[in-house]
């Protein structure tokens, strides 16, 4: 299986597109730590003069690091090259219904710091200052020379969100209030970093392929658990999204209930039905992560969910298979390891038991990331789109 950042690591030769080279043998090394100067010729398919001179810049620039020399070997001694972690500084934020959450990451996508609060519901007139303190309270664990290398601030959030706003009891105000703001503009202009929107699914679906082990699966659709049905596409290998307001929004795609009702993918697979089922029995959640909830204290209402959601899942990746090559999907969400695995199984069980004709059945597996895959996605995001390949940016 060839890897999904090999096309992103391809050079061309031409003099006057060094830069382009130069993106490409840093995504080589980044994605492929521990090559050396002719397994980057080989990869990127540059002349070994040329990927010599450009590993040269990238390493004058604090960029990459060079390893111990490797001896013992056929042909010259090899030396190691690896992305300087230290080299530069993201954050990434997340504004969800329920939860805002900001992370603040090294260039290699390790997690320094995290600021998180749970709500009921998102206040526009509060938010960007709450963020901005974030960002300054998260900075702070920087020196002065660390908090010069930050990049820029990714932020996650769903599109149109006051459209929905009411189905999750926010006041009008709120709705009227999030349909004009902002919100890039205004953390650009209170944090002075250079700022991006992402979708939230979109995010959290390419922080799940960048952190998958090579090889890395060539397309898979994504799925997220939260309030509604966040989602990702991965194709051949470039990420479905374009502008924020046209993700691939697959929880929008119509399946059967079991009453033979028609729903949204929202509407059954997702913590909304949870939500409502508990109001039925009286029970107010903790506003808190739904993966800190005591699902165990409701084992009835939890286990026809996960039969219920187990079946809009498996029908909304039969559908997407129908129309997209993915030969794979994965589901992730704001619930507990336990309650994702099992609806995970359910998904599986209720898979079989659909008709295919011109294509297999698409295998399911459960995401590594959870609840900081979105804001993880936003701050990788501006990172790849700034440094690293043209093909590697083209995935948003």
């Amino acid at each position: 299986m060839s890897d999904f950042f090999a096309a992103a690591a391809r050079g061309v030769q031409h003099s006057d597109l060094r830069a382009a080279n130069r993106r490409a043998v840093l995504s080589a090394i980044a994605f492929n730590p521990g090559l050396s100067n002719a397994d980057i010729s080989r990869m990127t398919g540059l002349a070994p003069q040329t990927a010599s001179a450009i590993v040269a810049d990238l390493e004058a620039d604090g960029l990459i690091l060079r390893g111990e020399v490797l001896r013992g070997r056929r042909g010259q001694p090899a030396t190691p090259l690896s992305l300087n972690h230290a080299a530069g500084y993201t954050l990434g934020a997340e504004v969800n219904w329920d939860h805002v959450e900001l992370g603040l990451m090294d260039m290699g996508g390790n997690e320094i710091a995290r600021y998180r609060r749970d709500y009921s519901y998102p206040d526009y007139r509060t938010i960007a200052n709450e963020l901005s303190k974030a960002v300054t309270s998260l900075t702070e664990r920087l020196d002065a020379a660390q908090r010069s290398r930050i990049i820029a601030l990714g932020i996650a959030m769903p599109n149109e969100l006051h459209r929905n706003l009411h189905l999750i009891g926010a006041p009008k105000d709120q709705i009227e209030g999030w349909k004009t703001l902002d919100l890039r503009a205004q953390m650009e202009g209170k944090t002075g970093l250079p700022t991006a929107l992402f979708n939230d699914g979109t995010a959290a679906c390419w922080a799940e392929m960048l952190m998958h082990p090579a090889p890395r699966p060539r397309g898979f659709a994504y799925l997220f658990i939260g309030t509604f049905l966040g989602s990702g596409l991965i194709i051949e290998p470039m990420l479905r999204s374009g502008p924020p307001e046209t993700p691939s929004i697959l929880g929008s795609m119509f399946v059967v209930g079991v009453d033979g009702t028609r729903y949204l993918g929202h509407q059954v697979a997702s913590l909304t039905p949870v939500r409502e089922g508990l109001a039925k029995r009286g029970i107010t959640p903790p506003i808190s992560s739904p993966r800190d909830w005591p699902w165990e204290e409701w084992p009835e209402l939890v286990d026809r969910w996960i039969d219920c959601a187990g079946k809009a899942l498996a029908a909304t990746v039969m559908n997407t298979r129908a129309v997209v090559d993915v030969p794979l999907a994965i589901i992730d969400g704001e619930i507990p390891t336990e309650v994702l695995g099992r609806l995970v199984a359910a998904t599986e069980r209720e898979l079989a038991l659909l008709p295919t004709m011109t294509h297999d059945r698409p295998s399911v597996a459960s995401g590594r990331l959870g609840t900081r895959a979105a804001s993880l996605g936003a701050a990788t995001l501006p990172l790849v789109q700034r440094l690293f390949s043209s093909e590697a940016t083209a995935l948003v």
